[in-house]
């Protein structure tokens, strides 16, 4: 039988994972990657296997100028991507030039009990212009509760940093199994979503 331990340089004889060391794991469910697409929609893979999803965006470009990334859900046998939403959401910024810089609270990109698409970012289109992220979602198969939302992204916007915090709920204890991302006006032209499931133990 071989012994299993583990010093601070090096692994030896591991022949089985010891126990108490399978939670917390990244598994990678499926990646969608956007060309001039008007949405990214996950319609599958987000169900009961897992307590925590999270989404995590790469190089999210709009063919539009100045436009908010933002996401939706359904609930289970539902569609229209239209669930309650009540939200919180504020940002930072710093220019390179280091002009203007501010920290503030983002009325009208949060919701209350709005069933609109809940903004991210706001993105420009600059060749060079991008923003990058993630999303999570937690226990979207709970019929008990409702579901609760964290999301962080940053982006390049026209030489500024910006970063944009986002959390809330969706009203419903139906279960939630599909997500959508898009912009508020014009195709996202090119950006990688991912989408991962998190196991708590």
């Amino acid at each position: 039988m071989a012994l299993l331990f583990a010093n601070n340089n090096s692994l030896s004889a591991i022949t089985a994972t010891p126990s108490g060391l399978s939670g917390g794991a990244l598994n990678l469910i499926s990646t969608q990657t956007a060309s001039s697409s008007s949405t990214i929609s996950f319609t599958s893979g987000i169900d009961s296997t897992y307590d925590e999803y999270v989404f995590k965006f790469y190089d999210i470009h709009p063919a539009s100028n100045d436009v908010a990334f933002q996401f939706q859900v359904n609930s289970s046998g539902q569609t229209g991507f239209n669930e309650t939403i009540t939200s919180t959401t504020f940002d930072a910024y710093h220019a390179e030039s280091g002009g203007a810089a501010a920290l503030r609270y983002l009325t009208g990109a949060d919701q209350a009990q709005g069933t609109s698409y809940q903004n991210l970012i706001n993105c420009t289109n600059g060749n060079d212009e991008s923003a990058a992220g993630y999303l999570y979602l937690f226990n979207p198969s709970s019929t008990t509760f409702v579901k609760h939302f964290i999301a962080r992204v940053c982006s390049t916007q026209q030489s500024y940093a910006n970063e944009q915090y986002t959390a809330g709920y969706i009203n419903t204890t139906s279960a939630i199994d599909e997500a959508s991302f898009k912009m508020a006006s014009g195709n996202i032209d090119s950006g990688t979503i991912k989408l991962y499931g998190i196991k708590d133990s």
